[in-house]
C-alpha cells in the first residue's frame, strides 16, 4: 500500500535538459508533421529557414522519465499508465536552448481498493540562463495497484466535455506506420512502442502509439483548424488519454467552439473508438 504523504515529499533532481533544432524538427516528424512535405503550413516545424516549435514540445522539454520505477515511490510501476497529461505555455517556445525544471508531485488521489490510485505531477520549464518561465507540464498517472489507501475513495477533478451537438470543425490527420519508432527519439524508449513481443505480452496485439504523441497530434490539429495556423495562441492544452491509437491509423479531431476555449476529442476512424479529449484555451 502507497503512503501519499511520502509521494507528496518526493525529492526530484534537477533536470537540465540542452536542446537542438535537430530535436525540435525530430519532434514535429514524431507526431505527425511532414506527412504532407508540400504543405508549407508543415514545412515550417521541420525546416530550418524559419523553423517554430509546436507548443505541445513541451512535453519533452526536461522530461523526467519513467520516475515512477526509478526514484523510491513505493509505486506498483509495472502497472502504471498515463492518464492525462496538460500543458500550460508561459512564454513562446524556443527552437533550441536549455532549460531546467524539478518535479514534484501535487496530488494523490485513492480511488478506490480495485481503481488504483491517481498520482500528479508537476514540473515548471525554465530558461537556463535568464529563469524565464516557458511552459508549466502536469502529468497524471494512473496507478492500478495502489487503491484503497484511505477509508473513503477520493474524486478527482471534473473535464471539460464535448458538447452534446455536432462539431463546429473536423479535421482528419494520418499517422504513419513507423510513427512510434520516430517519436520515442524525443525521449521515451518504452518498449511497448517498438517491440511487438513486449506489446503482446502486455495485452496489445501490437505496439501502441506514445499517449504524448497523440497529443502532438491533436495539437497540430488545433494550430491549424481552432487557432488560425497560430501556435502562438495555444496558451494551454488538457488531454485525457481514454484508448491506444497504433502507428498506421488516422485520427478524426472534432472541434467546439466553447466560448473561452475549445473542447476537442480525437477519435481513431474505421474503429470508432475515443482515443483523447483536448481543451486547449486561446
Amino acid at each position: 500500500m502507497i503512503d501519499p504523504e511520502r509521494l507528496l515529499g518526493l525529492e526530484f533532481p534537477e533536470i537540465r535538459h540542452a536542446f537542438t533544432r535537430r530535436d525540435t524538427i525530430l519532434y514535429a516528424l514524431g507526431v505527425g508533421l511532414g506527412c504532407d512535405p508540400l504543405d508549407p503550413e508543415q514545412l515550417r516545424f521541420v525546416y530550418e529557414p524559419e523553423l517554430v516549435a509546436l507548443p505541445t514540445m513541451a512535453v519533452t522539454l526536461a522530461y523526467p522519465g519513467y520516475w515512477y520505477r526509478d526514484l523510491d515511490t513505493g509505486l506498483d510501476h509495472q502497472r502504471t499508465v498515463h492518464a492525462s497529461e496538460s500543458i500550460a505555455i508561459h512564454s513562446s517556445l524556443p527552437v533550441e536552448g536549455t532549460v531546467t525544471a524539478r518535479p514534484r508531485v501535487i496530488e494523490v488521489v485513492d480511488k478506490g481498493k480495485d481503481r488504483g490510485a491517481l498520482v500528479v505531477s508537476e514540473r515548471t520549464i525554465c530558461d537556463a540562463e535568464t529563469g524565464r518561465r516557458i511552459a508549466t507540464v502536469r502529468q497524471t498517472a494512473m496507478c492500478r495497484g495502489d487503491g484503497g489507501f484511505s477509508d473513503v475513495p477520493q474524486k478527482s477533478e471534473s473535464r471539460t466535455a464535448p458538447p452534446d451537438r455536432p462539431p463546429d470543425r473536423s479535421l482528419s490527420l494520418p499517422t504513419t506506420p513507423q510513427a512510434a519508432l520516430i517519436y520515442r527519439l524525443s525521449g521515451d524508449p518504452n518498449p511497448l512502442h517498438v517491440d511487438p513481443g513486449f506489446a503482446r505480452a502486455a495485452g496489445f496485439p501490437r505496439p501502441v502509439l506514445h499517449g504524448l504523441a497523440t497529443m502532438g497530434l491533436i495539437g497540430h490539429a488545433a494550430v491549424r483548424v481552432a487557432l488560425a495556423g497560430a501556435p502562438e495562441r495555444l496558451r494551454s492544452m488538457d488531454c485525457r488519454f481514454t484508448a491506444p491509437v497504433y502507428p498506421g491509423e488516422q485520427f478524426d479531431c472534432d472541434f467546439w467552439d466553447a466560448g473561452s476555449e475549445w473542447v476537442f476529442r480525437a477519435s481513431v476512424s474505421g474503429r470508432g473508438v475515443a482515443v483523447g479529449v483536448v481543451c486547449p484555451t486561446y
